[in-house]
């Protein structure tokens, strides 16, 4: 259709951690194919310019749509925002101490021009799209405008502006015409090869400090170890594994990633074009490991952390730790500006304390998926019982399944689940895909989206979904499985975004469940463990040899509090879920204590704000932040 009226999101405070759909209707009209693209953008830019120019704040509602969106990571302020309407534009811009600290945007044709596109997830509303250049009193950037005509006044108008930045004036990352020299060329009595500096830089055995400390050698503590690197952070990453990477190797036997290639490259080094689609667990601990001798990151192993205090007088931390080192044990002290916890997307495991009994059980029993290493094989005949219902638990109950166990998933509440065919292509068709734009193009489009329009496109996206998969989730519910459609029917990525779990993206399972060849239990709360297996609120039981808990984790703040103790645990705020503006809660952002930061998430997400968290913390580093600017 030529023009549509699109139900469109806004933000309003419900819970803490979610956000809502009301029913406002937002026009936006269609472009016709005699648009020219380019020179809509580049008139649409003189105009926004001259308001940046002026400071005439008041203007940007003859720029911006009624009802539109500035999403904004670090150009505006040292933080995330998500402005909707010219309404809150305004004020937010004038109240500002340095008043906006964008100088201008431009056209940026580094990998495509300005072209027609479609707004809305269906297609049927097109606009026009670009990428833009970005520039503020310290910083470059990059981002995407996408216009759509007013038909009050028929003049294009902004719908969404994304402004991100990606480095630091005068603080380029070293890569490119920048990387360093790899050795000092002349007369030079008595200078040390690489191999010999590297040992000395990863020790720190010249009596150097690391600036920042990273808890956690998995993506997050890789990543962002990385990004510091070519700030020139010096950095320091701690894990209690013996081997980098063993975070991974050491899951269930039959783990494979369900993200794909396309979506899960790392920072300055994508996976090799023969990589698999899905990456199996043990691949992935060996790339990591690769990936940080690659990186020449700077990472202790076998450590086991003893105290770290934070003095507020001197803005350092203070940190005793007993690592493995040449054959045996030693104890170091540390004195980093900046701790960073990258401990996982989540926080400790979480076990239902409800639940009695679990030292009379006769069987084997294991209070959380990690423990779990696979299923025993030839065992049939025997019968397992799997607690949880998201990716894990599936991949378990399978493992079970496959290994000739009678399998039985306990599922209290629902599920989303869908098709990694139907989902993987619907949602990240056209951006992470063989052939797709490159990386950094894919992330500045699907980032620009905000959350708040997300998932209203994923209302209509999780419909297409559903509609592939109605076979297979028509069989679920036969089989007594509850399916959902996520918060308000947005489907996968709110899911993960607000809850961290909930979801299974299907690889095998749901047709076993389907086929009634794993079997189901449904909406009962567990009362006990028995001897012989699990009695349920409603006085059944069932039997079991092995007995796993797949219950997830809970919120990043519990391992902030095993880790740090109550005083620092006490000043952070709840992690994940939406603020009031739609944006995630202190993820690569202030956490609220001044010397903490939190960094997690996939691969994808880690890839991404990485550099986001990186900037701030080189941005301080330098003096031209402030913890506490606005």
């Amino acid at each position: 259709m030529a023009a549509a009226a699109v139900a469109l999101p806004s933000v309003s405070r419900v819970e803490p951690g979610s956000f809502t759909l009301d029913a406002g209707n937002l026009p936006l009209a269609s472009a016709d194919s005699k648009v020219d693209p380019d020179a809509v953008v580049s008139k649409w830019l003189e105009s926004f310019q001259k308001v940046l120019e002026n400071k005439n704040f008041d203007e940007l509602k003859n720029v911006f749509l009624p009802e539109a969106y500035w999403r904004d990571q670090l150009c505006l302020s040292w933080n995330y925002h998500t402005l909707k309407s010219s309404t809150n534009m305004v004020p937010f811009l004038k109240a500002h101490t340095k008043g906006c600290r964008l100088f201008k945007l431009g056209i940026d044709r580094s990998s495509s021009s300005p072209k027609v596109a479609p707004l809305d997830f269906l297609g049927d509303i097109k606009g026009v799209v670009s990428f833009i250049t970005v520039e503020t009193d310290v910083g470059r950037g990059r981002g995407v405008v996408k216009l759509s005509l007013d038909k009050t006044d028929n003049q294009w108008k902004a719908f969404i502006l994304f402004t991100a930045m990606h480095q630091l004036k005068g603080y380029e990352e070293a890569t490119g015409p920048r990387r360093p020299q790899g050795v000092k060329h002349g007369h030079n009595p008595g200078r040390k090869n690489w191999k010999e500096r590297r040992e000395a830089e990863v020790n720190f055995a010249d009596g150097s400090e690391p600036t920042v400390f990273i808890i956690g050698a998995g993506q997050a503590g890789l990543t962002i170890a990385a990004r510091l690197k070519m700030l020139g952070v010096n950095s320091l990453i701690v894990d209690k594994n013996e081997r980098i990477g063993d975070n991974w190797r050491k899951r269930y036997h039959q783990l494979v990633l369900h993200d794909p290639v396309w979506y899960d490259h790392l920072p300055y080094m994508p996976f090799p074009e023969f990589w698999p689609k899905f990456t199996p667990k043990d691949k992935l601990g060996d790339w990591f490991e690769q990936y940080a001798n690659s990186m020449e990151l700077n990472a202790w192993l076998s450590v086991q952390l003893q105290s770290l205090d934070y003095d507020e007088a001197t803005k350092r931390w203070t940190i005793s730790l007993e690592r493995a080192a040449n054959g045996k044990k030693e104890k170091r002290t540390v004195h980093p500006r900046f701790v960073i916890q990258a401990t996982g997307h989540s926080g400790e495991k979480n076990f239902p304390s409800h639940i009695k009994g679990l030292d009379t059980f006769k069987g084997s029993v294991l209070c959380h998926s990690s423990e779990f290493i696979g299923a025993k094989p030839n065992s049939a005949g025997k019968k397992a019982i799997v607690v949880g219902c998201c990716n894990s638990g599936h991949d378990i109950a399978q493992d079970f399944f496959e290994n000739g166990y009678e399998a039985t998933l306990v599922q209290r509440s629902s599920t989303y689940v869908m098709s990694s065919e139907a989902g993987l292509e619907v949602l990240l068709g056209g951006l992470y895909e063989e052939g797709g734009p490159p990386t950094e193009d894919a992330d500045l489009l699907f980032y620009s989206i905000p959350n708040a329009v997300l998932k209203r496109m994923h209302v209509d996206a999780t419909k297409e979904i559903a509609r592939r998969d109605e076979a297979l989730l028509d069989g679920l519910r036969k089989a007594g499985f509850a399916v959902d459609q996520g918060p308000e029917d947005s489907g996968f990525f709110m899911k993960y975004f607000q809850r961290g779990g909930g979801y299974y993206i299907d690889v095998g399972c749901s047709k076993l469940i389907a086929d009634g060849k794993i079997k189901v239990k449904q909406g009962q709360e567990i009362e006990a463990v028995t001897e012989k297996g699990l009695r349920f609120a409603d006085g059944s039981e069932l039997e079991a040899d092995e007995i796993v808990f797949a219950t997830g984790y809970s919120n990043m703040r519990g391992t902030c509090r095993k880790i740090f103790g109550d005083k620092v645990a006490d000043q952070v705020k709840d992690v994940w879920g939406f603020d009031e503006e739609g944006e995630l809660r202190t993820m690569w952002r202030r956490t609220g204590h001044e010397g903490l930061w939190f960094m997690g998430g996939n691969l994808g997400l880690c890839r991404y704000f990485s550099r986001m968290l990186a900037l701030q913390i080189k941005a301080l580093n330098e003096g031209i932040m402030k913890y506490d600017d606005i």
